[in-house]
């Protein structure tokens, strides 16, 4: 299969880009300059139709990171640009092209439903509010113009990926490796997490499976309260986790990215993942941790708390 690929450089490409080369598909990155590439340019609406008329499928995770620098206006108007603005080219392209590509999967993100506490979202749920749904919202709705030329489209919602290179997992492993980690806030806000090597299969399995479309949580069966990744975070590296971080104290250091990254709760669940037949290889969180950190499970007395 020829699929073309963006957001090729970061955290999640990578590993897909070298999963799907493993198994003989041809990967074709969407970059901006003239390397022998899929050339694209959001900035000024320009993509090279002819090549993206030989891929079968196209994948799309590019888009502005949410979790590094304050979210100034500057920093909101990029993040909001990156994925409406360039996700509505791409699929405008795609549906001109002849022939198009059979499938599209594009990134969304959980984010979408918001701060609901502990109430249960699948799939069915209406979004939030604030800053980040709307931003989910309407990067959704910025591939209505594939869908409506006859793609498949699956838009997934990513919850926090967890990966010891990039993302939420990385920051929290210098103080958590020192004995300096703890819950931030009350702890009991739900994260909503998916192993690296897990989110590469779903992506895969999205790009395979016809009968998947629209949106799929692409998030493991069990989400863990901040205060339960926390305490099997600790035991994963046989550290202490007795440093809580007050929910003031995180406001103040990050500003509203903390209010809807790391005190926001979001008790999602992979409905329509279940309801297809994908089979998670790491649905237990610790199992997971260990994974992603290289960390074989320790058979001796756990640490103290």
């Amino acid at each position: 299969m020829h699929l073309a690929l963006s957001g090729s450089s970061g955290l999640v490409g990578q590993v897909l880009s070298a999963s799907l080369r493993e198994d003989g598909h041809d990967v074709s990155p969407l970059v901006r300059d003239d390397r022998p590439r899929i050339r694209w340019s959001p900035p000024s609406g320009e993509i090279d139709r002819q090549q993206m008329a030989t891929v079968d499928a196209v994948v799309h995770l590019a888009g502005e990171s949410i979790g590094e620098g304050r979210w100034t206006k500057t920093k909101k108007e990029r993040i909001r640009q990156s994925r409406e603005t360039a996700t509505r080219l791409l699929c405008e392209s795609l549906a001109s092209l002849e022939p198009r590509p059979h499938t599209l999967v594009s990134a969304s993100a959980i984010g979408y439903y918001g701060d609901r506490g502990s109430e249960v979202l699948d799939e069915g749920a209406a979004p939030g509010e604030g800053f980040l749904p709307e931003v989910c919202v309407q990067w959704e709705a910025a591939t209505q113009p594939a869908r409506e030329a006859g793609i498949r489209v699956v838009n997934l919602r990513i919850g926090v990926v967890l990966s010891p290179d990039g993302g939420a997992l990385a920051k929290m492993l210098w103080p958590f490796k020192l004995g300096l980690g703890g819950r931030v806030g009350s702890g009991h806000q739900y994260w909503s997490w998916i192993a690296l090597s897990e989110l590469v299969r779903v992506i895969r399995f999205a790009v395979d499976t016809r009968a998947l479309s629209g949106p799929v949580n692409a998030v493991a069966p069990e989400p863990a309260t901040n205060r339960e990744f926390t305490r099997v975070l600790g035991q994963v590296l046989r550290r202490p986790t007795i440093f809580p971080i007050p929910a003031p104290a995180a406001r103040l250091a990050l500003g509203q990215m903390a209010n809807d990254l790391l005190l926001a709760s979001a008790r999602v669940v992979p409905k329509k993942l279940g309801e297809s037949g994908y089979d998670f290889s790491w649905a237990d969180l610790e199992a997971a941790l260990r994974h992603e950190l290289g960390v074989r499970p320790d058979h001796s007395s756990a640490v103290e708390r």
